[in-house]
């Protein structure tokens, strides 16, 4: 398994609403040298998202001339935004594809990506993904089982497809800190229909009173947070749809007791950067953008660069103030990324001012887009 300076001390599943009690399996416990450890414990934790990894075929191919014509390595694809995603305490990828087997490794439409892509994702930093896309049944059954065990492999959680019903009924949680935090993934849907005989349980489907009883469940669990990942929206719509905005408003306005039932909403799949909002006092990403993609085309089929520009999310959560009380996000921000097509890297790209005029204008459009709903009176800000 590949080491990591942070790393989940307990991993935790909760069984839901049908179910049992907490089963716990073991896990790596944190480095000793993990980054501000004290910092954490005494003021909270960072998390930190972002959009689709979805390997077209140009991707696969850098990823193999990177290896050196042997195997696929991601790694330096995604070596620009390590220092963002290693430095938070926890972190959140979006798994928008599925892992092929024995060198079958394809992109668009139907994705089946080397499993290498796993081992960059740990390497990198990130102690977790979704996995519910509208590709995670490209290659069927056997492709969530060989994604999940990559996933597994390389010491990274998952959550939205499952291998068996009782890991759909499962919860994934992780720790960040001192605290908890339940990871929940729906889909719009499939590219399949119907999901695969006898499996209705394989990918979790977007479903507001499952998502609810869902959240709900872990909260009485014990978890501190609950973070929704959802793959929704309109391909190639910045703003939000209708869809997403009525589930966004619904969902956080949910509550039990004195606190909500969701602390943050992550939005993929629109595959371009969509607005942050904060609604009913949660904070909401309608769409990340796609962090790894080829060149894309959108609906009328004609070349659009948006598809290769993203961003990634930082919230910083502190503890309750008293004993009823909830994490807060404290500190919302949004880092701009463009991966290069050119370069087959990932760009911070407020780290990359220096390349000139045709960089700032990418940055200054998605900073455009990001607060076109209002969230810099929030308090979300452009972070590094």
């Amino acid at each position: 398994m590949i080491a990591r300076s942070k790393q989940v001390a307990l991993a935790l599943t909760v069984v839901l609403a049908a179910g049992a009690a907490w089963q716990a399996r073991e896990h790596r416990p944190p480095e000793s040298g993990h980054p501000g450890a004290s910092a954490v414990r005494d003021r909270g934790f960072t998390l930190v998202a972002s959009g689709d990894v979805l390997p077209h075929g140009s991707v696969i191919d850098r990823a193999r001339f990177d290896a050196g014509g042997t195997g696929h390595d991601f790694g330096p694809m995604l070596s620009g935004v390590r220092s963002v995603v290693a430095g938070a305490d926890l972190a959140l990828c979006h798994m928008g594809a599925v892992y092929g087997a024995d060198g079958d490794y394809t992109g668009h439409p139907d994705f089946r990506s080397p499993p290498e892509v796993a081992q960059a994702l740990a390497a990198t930093g990130y102690d977790g993904c979704s996995t519910a896309s509208h590709h995670t049944l490209d290659d069927g059954a056997d492709g969530i089982r060989r994604t999940l065990d990559a996933l597994d492999r390389a010491g990274l959680r998952h959550a939205g497809a499952a291998r068996s019903e009782r890991e759909a009924r499962g919860v994934t949680v992780l720790r960040a800190g001192r605290a908890e935090v339940a990871h929940l993934a729906y889909t719009y849907g499939t590219n399949v229909a119907p999901l695969p005989p006898g499996q209705p349980w394989a990918v979790g489907l977007i479903d507001e009173s499952r998502i609810l009883a869902d959240a709900r469940a872990a909260r009485k669990a014990g978890v501190d947070v609950v973070v929704v990942s959802l793959h929704w929206g309109t391909e190639w719509q910045e703003a939000p749809d209708g869809q997403q905005v009525t589930l966004a408003r619904s969902l956080t306005a949910a509550r039990t007791g004195h606190g909500p039932d969701i602390d943050l909403i992550l939005g993929t799949h629109a595959h371009v950067p969509q607005a942050y909002e904060k609604i009913n006092g949660t904070w909401v990403v309608y769409g990340m953008g796609d962090q790894i993609a080829g060149a894309t085309t959108h609906h009328e089929d004609a070349p659009d660069p948006r598809g290769n520009q993203s961003t990634l999310g930082r919230f910083t959560f502190t503890p309750p103030q008293r004993p009823d009380g909830r994490w807060e996000v404290t500190k919302a921000e949004f880092v701009p990324q463009l991966y290069d097509m050119d370069a087959g890297r990932v760009v911070n790209l407020n780290r990359a001012l220096a390349e000139g005029a045709e960089v700032r204008s990418v940055r200054d459009r998605i900073r455009s887009v990001v607060l076109s709903r209002g969230a810099a009176k929030d308090g979300l800000v452009m972070g590094e």
